[in-house]
């Protein structure tokens, strides 16, 4: 009952998996749209409930890389059509399922130039929202990434940019993205966009690298930090007159320390735009049995405000999370291209 009551809150839950069993679980307990990436269809692939799948593309001499996106393709299909109605109902506001642009752009050992990475992401942006009412495409806010944003946006894309730590990441995604939008060959009735903002990620980084703060201000920065950045989202979108919401989605929602209660960033961030929580979060939650309220725009004691901006440096935790963060982006698809070499391999053998 749990999730039904951070709902009435007003956030939107979506589900940070497309696995099918998932989607369907997470639905029927509210959830309204979901969100991908190598890491989930790696996940999804290694339960074996879609070998005939890769062995039937596989046996057509299609190679790694395009098997492991056409079953991208295919689990986030599957997962729009359960959204569907829900992107119907709202008319666009809700309801989508995030796609995931190729990783490996941003991989240091292919190293690609930037204009290069940012055509790439252009013309991969394009092809894979093609045809679809509710998919987003998902684009990292790497400076290749956000290079692209405008274009994508005129295009018509609508984007969820992602792997945003600070509000200098937000700012230039969100200004891409507005110009982009400007341009839109269509008029901005249907432009929506949304920005991922990572949240315990940077709780992990203060216990290491401020470790001085003081109990009341530990644990509190990934909190203070996406709340400042909503409520300047709020601030930046109110009087623009468009039809449909530009939200933060709360990122990295599940807890990293045992100690720290299931709901710590649910219930701190409960109210307003999108959460989008992993499976098993979402399970301790509803778990709880707890009435929710509105905590998205209530901020700690002035104090904790002053130490945490008097001690963190926010452009050298932006530096490391993203530094971090471009090598959990590459190196799980490199592990799915590896998990379906295995399976291909396995699966000729076998038969």
């Amino acid at each position: 009952m749990s999730l039904k009551s951070l709902i009435a809150t007003g956030t939107k839950l979506w589900l940070d998996s497309i696995d099918p069993e998932l989607v369907k679980k997470n639905r029927a307990a509210g959830a309204t749209g979901a969100t991908s990436n190598p890491i989930i269809i790696s996940e999804i692939l290694k339960t074996g409930r879609f070998d005939k799948e890769i062995l039937a593309i596989a046996e057509r001499g299609i190679v790694d890389d395009d098997i492991a996106w056409q079953m991208t393709d295919k689990l986030v299909r599957d997962a729009q059509a359960v959204f569907l109605p829900v992107w119907q109902e709202t008319a666009g506001n809700n309801g989508y399922v995030s796609f995931e642009l190729d990783p490996l752009l941003e991989d240091i050992e292919i190293n690609l130039p930037p204009k290069d990475r940012i055509a790439r992401y252009i013309t991969l942006g394009k092809q894979w929202a093609a045809g679809h009412q509710n998919r987003m495409i998902k684009v990292p806010a790497t400076p290749a990434g956000l290079g692209a944003l405008e274009e994508l946006a005129a295009a018509g894309c609508t984007l969820n940019v992602t792997l945003i730590f600070s509000q200098r990441q937000y700012e230039l995604a969100r200004d891409a993205v507005w110009r982009g939008a400007q341009r839109r060959e269509n008029g901005l009735d249907g432009f929506k966009s949304v920005y991922s903002i990572f949240v315990s990620r940077v709780d992990v980084y203060t216990e290491k690298a401020v470790a001085d703060l003081s109990p009341a201000a530990q644990g509190m920065v990934g909190i203070v930090n996406v709340k400042r950045l909503w409520k300047l989202n709020q601030d930046f979108w109110a009087g623009k007159n468009l039809k449909l919401q530009q939200e933060i989605i709360f990122a990295s929602t599940g807890t990293k320390k045992p100690t720290d209660p299931p709901d710590k960033y649910v219930s701190a961030l409960a109210g307003s735009d999108i959460q989008t929580n992993p499976p098993a979060t979402n399970d301790a939650v509803d778990k709880l049995n707890k009435t929710f309220t509105r905590m998205v725009d209530q901020l700690p004691a002035k104090e904790v405000l002053d130490e945490i901006d008097r001690k963190v440096d926010m452009g050298k935790m932006e530096a490391k999370l993203m530094e971090e963060g471009v090598a959990k982006f590459a190196d799980p698809h490199k592990a799915l291209l590896k998990l379906i070499k295995e399976k291909r391999q396995s699966l000729a053998a076998a038969k």
